[in-house]
């Protein structure tokens, strides 16, 4: 045998090369793939010719132990679920794209942050905190937003929630804040809510709470849509540029259609109405084409202005008010296609703080500190291993190379007798690397001795934030916000509780909490008996403003009234001329018309055409919807009046402070408000037109109507309308 002979019987097949087969097998498994879809296999490829029968000795006979496809199915089946996540269990998701508007090289050596012509596609997952997975979308609750950018450099996961501040400043607490606002543990109940007594205990006992009590009773808690509100880094984090200086940032996200919320009455009737609102809100907008967009703002702090504030930078309880430090807008996101599995995807995607690229960096912040243990902890535990960065979802777009090794679920097939380093064998490279100035470096900050179990006084004061959000609130915003600590501190049964918790608010606002009191059955807050109890700091320091407007969600986004959902109410003998003449003008603005009758197929109108209709009174409801149109015709006014489903529709929206329009004999469903065809009149939001129907094929008349529609649906909602506590709805 010759010695090259030799060689090649001395040789080892290598996976992928050719020599083991593997272009055959490469070739046979597209041609079994090409028809896959038409026949049903084993996991193992093993074609079943019967998907419905078992087994069996006999017919009638006992199933067989024998039978692996039945067992292999089963077994599978039997396996399905993974551990949910212990916080942010019930999430939507979305893929997408980034683009930096212009580079940010005089502050980050990031460099998803450098080209404007570049688009960085990204993963984006929303989710509500304390609920399981089957809880319902509207829950009062934090609701988190975390983006996986998938980079050159590597993933970078931007984990952070819809309110720019937390409950609690220490990682230590955060295991006993999770046990508070969770179910108690001696009946599992309440599912996805803190109104309950552990967690306004764990909150009245914690001062350091105030600042995010009172972002969470807000309407922000309840967002209308998950395209419709904000999002936050939550923590200061570093820019680093290539030459090694630092700025500190707070990230946030714009929603491009404004921040707005449900009303409280609402938000409860929909979790039962359909527990899925928000994840079908944000599927069906992207089915659509109506692609949601934010932009990526960051406020930015020089190195040396560190303590320019009064405030800690490193206090996740706080905020930079952005009267302080504005928000420069540096970025796009747009999300556009919708995931194609909710378990391989939204389920499996696993997101850590601690996964940075080179040019963004950690700061002190001693919660964020603590989550960066957690998160991998986590993963590990729900995904059944280390290698959980493997899975498709979660796998970066650029070549990763380390000598980790095996594992659960490993994936990778690494080659060659090496798995160490440094070393010489490989390919006769040393792949040390000692120093240098490529890849990641963390920022040299300096420390100060020495090591310590206590909390940095800079870190006392939990008040003045807490009322500079209550100042910055519309009128509306207080009264929802006062409303929501009556309803949760109600709920809660051992009086003492609720006295230290309004005692607390005193020290916020007399007003509030004397507001919040009145209800619950309790003594007057007394701001003195808060500070007297054990470990209560109230160190205020002055900020230079009283109000920050952008912390009231009145008047936010651009005007328009894109992918909003207009019920238009119909019946029998509608005007159809008339409503075409309004719904057109309303349309092109944006906005989504259904049609909702008393029955499913088509109605007839009073000219005898057809009109399609969408939804029933049966099987939609008001609170589905951003506004109503009740458009002109005598029958079909007069069966909707007759109608108690259609009347309460109309009403409901008017108690929800929607947008409502009525054309001609339509007005007739606001009778019960005592409103009248006057348009001088009308309430605010409520858009009435007295014009005989005859006359409402004036293109000019119907254009100005819906004109008046669209400027009332723009405002989202008109909190200042009077009396709505009275209607029957």
């Amino acid at each position: 045998m010759t010695q090259s002979n030799k060689a090649a019987a001395g040789r080892r097949p290598r996976p992928g090369d050719g020599s083991d087969g593997s272009h055959a097998k490469e070739a046979q498994l597209a041609a079994f793939t090409a028809d896959a879809e038409t026949r049903l296999t084993t996991n193992q490829g093993l074609q079943i010719p019967d998907n419905h029968n078992s087994l069996k000795a006999g017919v009638r006979g006992p199933t067989l132990l024998e039978d692996f496809v039945l067992r292999e199915k089963i077994t599978h089946f039997d396996h399905e679920r993974i551990p949910e996540r212990v916080v942010h269990a019930r999430g939507s998701a979305a893929h997408g794209f980034f683009e930096v508007y212009k580079s940010m090289s005089q502050f980050t050596s990031a460099e998803f942050l450098q080209d404007p012509a570049v688009k960085t596609p990204v993963f984006v997952r929303f989710s509500t905190v304390a609920g399981s997975r089957g809880s319902a979308d509207t829950v009062r609750d934090v609701r988190g937003f975390a983006v996986k950018f998938y980079t050159p450099q590597g993933n970078y996961d931007l984990v952070g929630n819809n309110i720019p501040v937390f409950f609690i400043q220490d990682a230590m607490k955060f295991p006993d804040l999770i046990h508070a606002v969770k179910p108690e543990p001696h009946n599992e109940m309440p599912q996805a809510a803190s109104a309950h007594d552990t967690f306004w205990d764990f909150a009245s006992l914690m001062p350091e709470t105030t600042h995010m009590l009172m972002w969470a009773m807000s309407d922000r808690a309840i967002p209308r849509s998950l395209r419709m509100m904000e999002g936050f880094g939550v923590h200061t984090f570093r820019f680093v540029n290539s030459r090694g200086e630092s700025h500190f940032v707070k990230f946030h996200w714009k929603p491009k259609l404004g921040v707005h919320g449900l009303a409280w009455d609402e938000a409860q009737k929909i979790a039962g109405k359909d527990a899925d609102f928000h994840r079908r809100d944000l599927w069906e907008a992207i089915e659509n084409g109506d692609f949601p967009e934010w932009e990526l703002g960051v406020q930015m702090i020089p190195q040396d202005k560190e303590h320019a504030f009064g405030f800690d930078l490193l206090d996740p309880t706080k905020l930079i008010p952005e009267e302080m430090v504005p928000v420069q807008r540096i970025g796009r996101m747009v999300l556009n296609r919708n995931p194609d599995n909710f378990f391989a995807e939204t389920e499996q995607v696993a997101f850590h703080p601690g996964h940075l690229v080179p040019g963004i960096d950690f700061s002190n912040d001693p919660l964020l500190q603590g989550r960066l243990f957690s998160y991998t902890d986590t993963q590990i535990s729900r995904l059944g291993g280390a290698n959980f960065h493997e899975l498709p979802i979660n796998k970066g777009v650029c070549p990763f190379h380390n000598f980790q090794r095996d594992g659960m679920h490993r994936q990778t097939i690494a080659r060659g007798q090496v798995a160490y380093e440094p070393n010489s064998l490989g390919d006769g490279k040393e792949f040390r690397v000692d120093g240098g100035h490529a890849g990641f470096q963390s920022f040299p900050e300096e420390t100060e001795p020495p090591k310590v179990r206590r909390r940095s006084p800079s870190f006392d004061d939990h008040f003045t934030q807490a009322r500079l959000f209550f100042n910055s609130q519309s009128a509306a915003e207080k009264e929802h916000l006062i409303a929501a600590f009556r309803f949760e501190l109600s709920k809660v049964e051992v009086p003492a509780v609720r006295q230290r918790m309004v005692d607390n608010l005193a020290h916020v606002d007399e007003k509030l909490a004397r507001r919040v009191a009145e209800v619950l059955g309790i003594q007057a807050p007394d701001a003195k008996a808060a500070a007297g109890r054990a470990g209560f700091r109230d160190h205020r320091f002055t900020l230079p403003i009283d109000e920050s407007p952008a912390l009231s969600m009145a008047g936010s986004g651009d005007g328009s009234v894109k992918t909003r959902k207009v019920a238009i109410l119909v019946a029998d003998g509608i005007d159809s001329a008339s409503l075409k003449a309004i719904r057109e003008p309303i349309e092109q603005a944006g906005a989504r018309c259904l049609v909702v009758g008393p029955r499913l197929g088509t109605i007839v109108s009073a000219s005898k055409r057809q009109l399609e209709v969408d939804a029933t009174f049966a099987n939609t409801s008001s609170v589905m919807f951003d506004a109503v149109l009740v458009p002109a015709g005598a029958q079909s006014a007069k069966t909707l009046v007759e109608s108690g489903d259609a009347v309460h529709f109309v009403l409901e929206a008017y108690k929800h402070c929607k947008a409502i329009c009525a054309v001609g004999e339509g007005v007739q469903l606001l009778a019960t408000l005592g409103v009248g065809p006057d348009p001088k009149a009308a309430p605010a939001g409520v858009v009435v037109a007295s014009t005989p129907v005859t006359n409402l094929g004036d293109t000019t008349a119907a254009v100005r109507i819906a004109q008046d529609f669209v400027a009332a649906i723009a405002q989202h909602r008109h909190w200042g309308r009077a009396h709505v506590d009275g209607v029957p709805a």
